[in-house]
């Protein structure tokens, strides 16, 4: 079945699976979720111009009832299913170098200057925005061209077993994990949860024989990597690729050069990115390091950092005409939360004020991580501070924050004070979509 789809697909190489989205020609997937059946849309798909419906339902077979069959229209046992096995029969007919990236933090932003890096020189595919999951991954694979030279796909996960089954059907030949923090625990079972999830990559690359690129600054990284064939960077010596952090006020600015270099640190040119907090240092870096490790010339790989532009509420600076924002409301946990804080504690900006909204899935540890949050606040003494959210609220009790239930309420609190020359922080779960209060500051 799968060999028969996959001839199919090579005369028509487009996928989709939304039909408010077809392109002539593109094959149907008619996914199911908890609150959609799009076989019942598969004839509306075909109409539309596809070449090719892919169900699981007979009676959405048209021709069924009267004995035919329809060329137009594959039944199969589960689409889903037949997605994923198509983009691994893909993947199979490959022969570029397949770079995985996963963590609880900065995956994306990773991917995408890994992706900016790479550019530079090569042909890349890359997963499109946050498309990191078990339908995303699938049709990143299937978007891989005989015209590409490299391909870099994002995983995410909220469960254990996640990234192994992702692993299994992209079989990266390189590996990197960004991170292990407090992200998504009531789906993980717990930070030790998250630990063992996050490390099926690992376990995959060793298993397959391949590399990872690790941060051995990071020493639970470092721990679990270990006996697996690595490159590695960090801010030490010993490493295959060395970085040093110089400021991020706000944004972040560095040097690197390569073990074997013998040009002193300081003379090498200082990289000036447009990425702001520390935290985001190790992305970039990781990103200079695959880019070495690729060979890339050092002018190929500051062109790819530097150039890199920040979007969709994703560590972005935005200059308004009274204040400085730092807008960081796409994703919050307890980790980039905290990072997030203590970057902008330690930046040089009158004014400093932030909002920040709840951070979403983490169980029976949400009241503890929003009360941990609140204290750090106080610990770095900003006093100037919205809090947006039911945990939030709760745990801003008793404190000289503004709390609000929504951001629709905190939006409306901030059009009737005067906020002007300040340095805001803005920082949530995307859920709590705090994006809505940049209009008016």
């Amino acid at each position: 079945m799968i060999e028969k789809l996959y001839t199919h697909f090579l005369k028509h190489p487009l996928v989709c699976t939304d039909t408010r989205n077809i392109q002539p020609d593109s094959i149907f997937f008619a996914l199911k979720g908890d609150n959609f059946n799009a076989n019942r849309f598969a004839e509306q798909a075909i109409k539309a111009g596809c070449s090719l419906a892919v169900i699981d339902e007979e009676e959405y077979l048209p021709a069924a009832q009267a004995g035919k069959s329809d060329e137009r229209y594959l039944l199969v046992d589960d689409v889903l299913i037949a997605l994923q096995e198509l983009a691994n029969y893909h993947r199979r007919q490959l022969t570029i170098p397949v770079i995985s990236i996963t963590g609880s933090n900065g995956k994306t932003t990773s991917k995408e200057l890994v992706n900016a890096v790479l550019s530079r020189k090569y042909k890349v595919q890359a997963t499109k925005g946050n498309l990191n999951n078990h339908i995303g991954v699938p049709l990143t694979l299937l978007s891989i061209t005989r015209e590409h030279e490299m391909a870099i796909v994002e995983m995410g996960a909220n469960h254990q077993g996640e990234i192994a089954m992702l692993c299994n059907i992209a079989e990266p030949d390189f590996g990197m994990i960004t991170n292990i923090g407090k992200a998504h625990l009531e789906g993980f079972g717990g930070y030790e949860g998250v630990i063992k999830a996050k490390s099926e990559m690992y376990h995959y690359i060793k298993d397959k024989n391949g590399k990872l690129f690790v941060n051995t600054d990071n020493e639970l990284l470092k721990k679990l990597s270990t006996g697996i064939t690595q490159i590695t960077y960090g801010t030490k010596g010993e490493n295959d690729f060395i970085g040093k952090w110089i400021e991020s006020n706000p944004f972040v600015k560095l040097k690197y050069k390569t073990k074997d270099d013998t040009t002193a640190m300081d003379d090498k040119p200082t990289i000036t990115t447009q990425l702001i907090g520390n935290y985001n240092f190790e992305n970039i870096l990781a990103a200079a390091c695959i880019g070495n490790y690729f060979h890339l010339s050092e002018a190929q790989i500051q062109a790819g950092l530097e150039n890199y532009v920040p979007s969709n509420n994703r560590s972005q600076v935005m200059q308004t005409t009274h204040n400085l924002l730092l807008l960081d409301a796409y994703n919050a946990n307890p980790s980039s939360m905290q990072a997030a804080i203590e970057n902008f504690a330690q930046m040089d900006k009158p004014g400093k004020m932030v909002i920040l909204g709840d951070m979403l899935e983490l169980g029976d540890d949400s009241a503890k991580e929003h009360h941990a949050i609140v204290s750090l606040l106080k610990e770095k003494n900003i006093v100037n501070v919205i809090l947006v959210g039911s945990f939030f609220m709760e745990a801003g009790k008793n404190t000289t924050a503004k709390t609000f239930a929504t951001s629709e309420e905190a939006k409306e609190y901030l059009k009737k004070v005067d906020i002007k020359n300040s340095a805001i922080l803005i920082k949530g779960s995307r859920g709590i979509k705090l994006e809505k209060v940049v209009d008016v500051l």
